[in-house]
């Protein structure tokens, strides 16, 4: 790996300031075409958890995802802010009394907190209906069959089959709906995490008009990624604390959650995460030096702190 880590993290730091500037103006109060008024409370609380924290690890996916094909900066971003606001819509709701009832995030006062249970739940159907306004812009890529495939990917990712099929089988696992179900937690962290950070990946590809072997590469890696994610996230439930993290630490024992750390064990658990770090640079083998930034990504991911 070629890129220093002052380098990658100049690149990480960018994309999060360029991703900001673009989530404040998608969330301005101009009207666009259509429609007929941004309610002030709502616009608010949608910028209240949009806006001022956050790596942006999933934007930066999509952008040096597609910057491995040329794609256009400003395309990847507008894609790429598409995928934050579903990202942020799902902590908003993961955060409500109903879900996993949390107090703190990225170390303010979880929406609900600050507001209300009717105002959060409302931003974040907010943003969840504005990432699909987004992703099918005609800013994004000139090719309408390129914004529908985006488009269906992002839903797929999103939705039942991802991120809100994972929350509901998370959910069952706790034994929210009577006896606690036996939990798949591979199965598991594929759709309820690892769906939107692999999206991330294979948007650079549906946007660059890769072959389907380099589509298929960064879906491998984007796997491998996901996985790695959620068991750091396990082990900083464990071994972080909340001052580091900005939210509660051991919350996933307080709910009896199954996660990697209980089934492997903290030693086991990080050796899936140096396994999964060795798949990932295989899969970006493909791309040579371009997937520099992607392998790099890979190691922020596993040694994060928060």
């Amino acid at each position: 790996m070629t890129i220093a880590a002052a380098d990658f993290a100049k690149r990480l730091d960018q994309t999060a300031e360029d991703t900001e500037r673009l989530l404040a103006e998608l969330l301005s109060d101009t009207l666009l075409p259509d429609e007929i008024a941004r309610p002030k409370r709502l616009m608010d609380a949608m910028r209240y958890s949009s806006l001022g924290g956050g790596k942006r690890l999933r934007p930066f996916l999509v952008s040096e995802s597609a910057a491995v094909f040329g794609v256009p900066r400003e395309a990847a971003l507008l894609a790429g802010a598409a995928l934050e606001c579903i990202h942020c819509y799902s902590l908003i709701h993961d955060d409500l009394p109903a879900m996993d009832n949390s107090d703190l995030r990225r170390g303010r006062p979880t929406l609900h907190k600050k507001t209300d249970d009717a105002t959060a739940i409302l931003a974040g159907d907010g943003l969840l209906t504005l990432a699909f306004d987004i992703i099918s812009r005609d800013e994004i890529h000139p090719d309408p069959k390129v914004r529908l495939l985006l488009t269906r990917a992002l839903a797929r990712a999103s939705g039942l089959g991802g991120m809100v099929g994972g929350q509901i089988l998370d959910l069952a696992g706790e034994g929210r709906f009577g006896d606690r179900e036996p939990v798949d937690v591979a199965r598991l962290q594929q759709m309820k995490t690892g769906a939107l950070l692999r999206y991330g990946c294979i948007a650079g590809a549906i946007l660059g008009q890769g072959s389907p072997k380099e589509y298929q590469a960064l879906d491998d890696y984007g796997r491998a990624l996901g996985e790695a994610f959620q068991i750091a996230d396990d082990l900083l439930d464990v071994e972080g604390d909340a001052a580091a993290l900005g939210k509660p630490a051991g919350a996933d024992a307080a709910l009896g959650k199954t996660t990697f750390v209980t089934q492997l064990g903290i030693d086991g658990a990080k050796q899936r995460v140096r396994n999964l770090l060795a798949r990932g640079d295989a899969a970006l083998s493909i791309f040579g030096a371009k997937g520099d930034v992607l392998r790099a990504t890979s190691r922020f991911v596993a040694e994060r702190k928060n």
